[in-house]
Order: structure tokens, then sequence, then C-alpha cells
């Protein structure tokens, strides 16, 4: 199975605008920014899955694919919590640097650390790979179990992709650069060495219950 993980476009959000689960729309150049990205990815098959954030930003992109788009709350970017919605440069700059120093650990007032979002990004991508709907909850990824933190009590089931070739996860990039760090068993402070460019296509490939990242950031 061909897992595409995909970034949206450009946002129509100003520089330096902190809008993690913040409805931002998309930029004018969406139209050429889309057709870009389509010619950078092949023919899908009819049976091909398309999962998306429910933000419009990356529905928008989503429908673009597909008339049959499943959205999980679960592919949203960060919670920045009280941050959203402002300028970066707005908030204090000992508070904010405590915070990108820590963000692992470390969540902006009424938000959600890194480890949040590894942990719900993680649970949809075990939800992703389970073949049939009662098989056992575990990780197909190379990483070890270890790497899984919290409960899954709570999270939605996704129906399984079944025999689907291909599946596309339209996200954003702190979501891909979790999914990444999971295969790739990376600490998770490592994560934002991993360039995640708007409107970018990162390709997997999961063979014999093995995960295989064929490339990065195209």
């Amino acid at each position: 199975m061909d897992i595409y993980l995909i970034r949206h476009t450009q946002t129509a959000a100003d520089s330096g605008l902190c809008y993690g689960q913040s409805d931002i729309a998309l930029a004018d150049s969406f139209p050429d920014e889309m057709t870009d990205l389509h010619q950078k990815l092949p023919e899908f098959d009819e049976d091909c899955k398309v999962f998306s954030s429910p933000l419009t930003r990356c529905l928008q992109l989503a429908k673009t694919f597909s008339d049959a788009v499943t959205t999980d709350a679960r592919l949203q970017e960060l919670d920045f919590g009280d941050w959203e919605g402002k300028h970066f440069d707005d908030i204090e700059a000992d508070v904010l640097q405590h915070w990108t120093n820590n963000f692992v650990t470390a969540a902006p007032p009424n938000g959600e650390n890194f480890e949040d979002l590894y942990q719900r990004a993680g649970n949809f991508w075990q939800d992703l790979l389970a073949t049939e709907a009662s098989a056992p909850r575990q990780s197909l990824l190379h990483c070890s179990t270890s790497c899984i933190h919290g409960s899954r009590a709570h999270a939605p089931r996704l129906r399984p992709v079944g025999e689907a070739e291909q599946v596309l996860v339209i996200t954003h990039a702190g979501v891909i650069r979790a999914l990444l760090a999971r295969a790739l068993n990376l600490p998770l402070a490592n994560s934002f060495q991993l360039r995640i460019d708007s409107g970018s296509v990162h390709k997997l490939r999961r063979s014999d219950d093995y995960l295989y990242i064929e490339y990065i950031n195209l």
C-alpha cells in the first residue's frame, strides 16, 4: 500500500500569525499551487482512500482528489490554545522561548504539546493501518511500541482501508513530522529537522507489515 502524506498549500494568513487549529483560508494562489501539486502525483485508482484534517485549508485540497473524503480531527495541527490568532511577535519573548526550547513537553496556555499531537496522530495511524476492524490494535511500523504514549480509549475508529493500494492523508506540517518521526523512530525533539514545505508530498510504502519511506518533501 502506498501512503501519501500531503501538506496543505499556502494560506492567506499574515506572516508570523499563530494559527494551529484556527480555520484559516487558503491563499489566492491555491488554483496554481493545487495544479502543481497534482502534477507531482500519479493517477490514483478508483478505490484510493482520502483522509483529511477537517480544517478548510486541508479539506479544500482533499476535495480536489475525491468526492468521498473522510475527515478526522486527529489530523489537525497543534492546538496553540490562547496563542491562536496572535502574532508570535506579540507573545512574551521569554515565554515563547521556553516553549520553543521545550515544545515536546511544554504547551502554550490551554493548548497541547508535541507529545499530545504525536499521540493523537499515532492513534489515527494505527487505525489507518489496521487490516480488519477486529484486528489487534497494534503498531505496524518498525518502531517499538514504547514510542506510543497514553491511552487510546477515546479515539474514534476508522473503517479499515481494506485492500486499497493507495491512501492520501491531507494534513499539516506538525502531523506529518509526528508521523515521520514515528516511522523513523526519531526522538521527538529532532522532528523539526524534517523540512515540510507547503504543498509538499511525502511517500511511504507498507509492504509485508513493514513501512518504508520512499521520499520526503517532494
